[in-house]
């Protein structure tokens, strides 16, 4: 929790509204290994962290809703009457678009007044849009007494954002969002939705997450391209999906695929059995057993499931070079954002400064780094 964006968003709701919000924070996520499996209906490993959205919500007088973005200082007015996805729409769509999934359910809603701000750094991959959507459904739920379980509500937050911001997202970010604990992550099964969780005991390692602070364009459309790879190749397996495919299965059809969509297909095949051995690894306290994983995954996703850039390989290069990191990968849907590293606690300083350096020094450009804590999932913090 951040106590000075929380105080800045009730002031800033108060000042507008006149009225005592209720106040919730809805955090952002990392994801120790498993990138692409979710939407396979594979295995992931997320926890959240200590950097979120912080949202004030309350009934509004008006017969409109409002809701201002503090960072921004945008302010957007839409009647319930009218939701639809907005052309260039940016955060706007991922509060409608929790609107307009709730309609389709059926359930009612009155004007409400909505005040958000975050502490997420941006394009960072720690995935804010889904800390937003659950703030938003998290929020409705209680002002309107809706009823709704978590898992309904993660479900509407993932349609929200397939429906009105047009990424066909799996369920990881919101569920690691949502159902996060502190001091722990979780070994999440995206079919089920059943998670193991499992305290991060490395007690002479540090989570470090490095930002390449490079967003590149056209990366919902390659997250999309490979999600229909993906389905491609399940359908000529006659699986459902991927998770339920084995590497002897895939190579039985080697000959009907272009060999860019059999490296893809094979990665996620790779990248769900890391996932499951990732868990086995912490269960018996094999930290470096844990962290060659991360490095091998990288190499998939460098490799096989190409969704890396220059940026984030130099990082992961340069993390396997050190002999104070046991692990490092890039994180997120890829194509920029963080690598996360398991860096010795004793060596973090100077890897940071090492790591900085030459990183400025190859791409006359800053990289950020980032240390975070495991957190609560999404909570009011007054109620």
């Amino acid at each position: 929790m951040n106590p000075k964006l929380t105080a800045e968003i009730v002031k800033r709701f108060q000042d507008k509204f006149k009225t005592q919000p209720l106040v919730l924070h809805s955090p952002g996520r990392i994801n120790l290994i498993g990138e692409h499996t979710d939407y396979n209906e594979g295995f992931v490993f997320p926890a959240a962290i200590n950097k979120g959205i912080v949202g004030a919500i309350e009934k509004a007088e008006k017969p409109y809703c409002t809701v201002i973005a503090n960072d921004l200082d945008e302010e957007y007015e839409f009647s319930l009457n009218t939701i639809k996805p907005i052309a260039n729409g940016q955060w706007r769509n991922f509060v409608v678009g929790v609107v307009g999934e709730l309609q389709k359910r059926g359930v009612e809603l009155e004007p409400f007044n909505f005040v958000f701000g975050g502490d997420i750094p941006k394009g960072a991959g720690l995935s804010s849009s889904a800390a937003l959507e659950n703030s938003v459904i998290f929020g409705l739920n209680e002002l309107f007494n809706l009823g709704l379980s978590k898992k309904e509500m993660i479900e509407i937050s993932q349609k929200a954002e397939h429906n009105y911001v047009g990424v066909r997202c799996g369920i990881m970010d919101q569920y690691a969002s949502m159902f996060g604990e502190k001091d722990r992550a979780l070994l999440l099964d995206c079919r089920t939705l059943k998670a193991k969780t499992y305290p991060l005991e490395f007690k002479d390692y540090q989570v470090m997450l490095i930002n390449t602070n490079v967003s590149h364009n056209l990366v919902d459309a390659e997250y999309n391209d490979r999600r229909d790879v993906c389905e491609k190749v399940a359908k000529l397996l006659s699986v459902n999906f991927l998770r339920d495919a084995t590497e002897a299965m895939l190579n039985s059809i080697k000959h009907q695929l272009y060999e860019d969509e059999y490296q893809k297909a094979l990665y996620i095949i790779q990248e769900n059995e890391r996932v499951l051995k990732a868990g086995k690894m912490l269960e018996e306290k094999n930290v470096l057993g844990f962290g060659k994983l991360l490095f091998e995954a990288h190499y998939g996703a460098q490799h096989q499931f190409k969704i890396s850039c220059k940026e984030l390989d130099f990082l992961v290069d340069e993390a396997q070079n050190n002999p104070h990191v046991i692990g490092a990968r890039m994180m997120g849907g890829g194509f920029g954002g963080c690598t996360i590293n398991f860096v010795k606690t004793e060596a973090v300083k100077s890897f940071s400064d090492d790591i900085s350096k030459k990183y400025r020094k190859t791409f006359k450009k800053e990289c950020s780094i980032y240390f975070v804590k495991l957190s609560q999932g999404t909570h009011f913090t007054n109620n």
